[in-house]
């Protein structure tokens, strides 16, 4: 059986909530939770997330094609609608249900702020 549009919508949608409900649980703050669509100036899937006294994107993925560098891009491009610091991107791995276990991406710039570096810009 072939995704639909709609069914894909619903995958997404699972694996948005499954992302908040584990951060919000790990992390002890009922503040995170999944974002509501805000249309061209998207602010990412999950609210919530902060380090380092500043807000974090995450753009969360459950698609069968991996297009990382548009990912990123997205990720960057709604953390600065968001004026957060950085944006991350989490994808369901196929056949793992568990929160925990999903792939995270990013920058090695957005890697290096999350260890206590500066803050990095995005011109990509």
């Amino acid at each position: 059986m072939s995704r639909t549009h709609a069914s894909a919508r619903a995958a997404g949608t699972r694996h948005e909530t499954a992302i908040a409900t584990y951060l919000a649980t790990v992390l002890e703050d009922d503040r995170i939770e999944r974002r509501a669509r805000s249309g061209a100036k998207d602010r990412g899937d999950i609210a919530g997330i902060r380090a380092r006294g500043r807000r974090i994107v995450i753009e969360a993925k459950n698609t069968t094609r991996t297009e990382l560098a548009r990912w990123i891009r997205e990720a960057h491009l709604e953390a600065g609608n968001d004026d957060a610091a950085i944006g991350v991107v989490v994808a369901k791995r196929h056949g793992v249900a568990d929160p925990a276990r999903q792939w995270v991406h990013m920058t090695l710039a957005d890697l290096a702020w999350l260890l206590g570096g500066d803050a990095p810009t995005y011109d990509d």
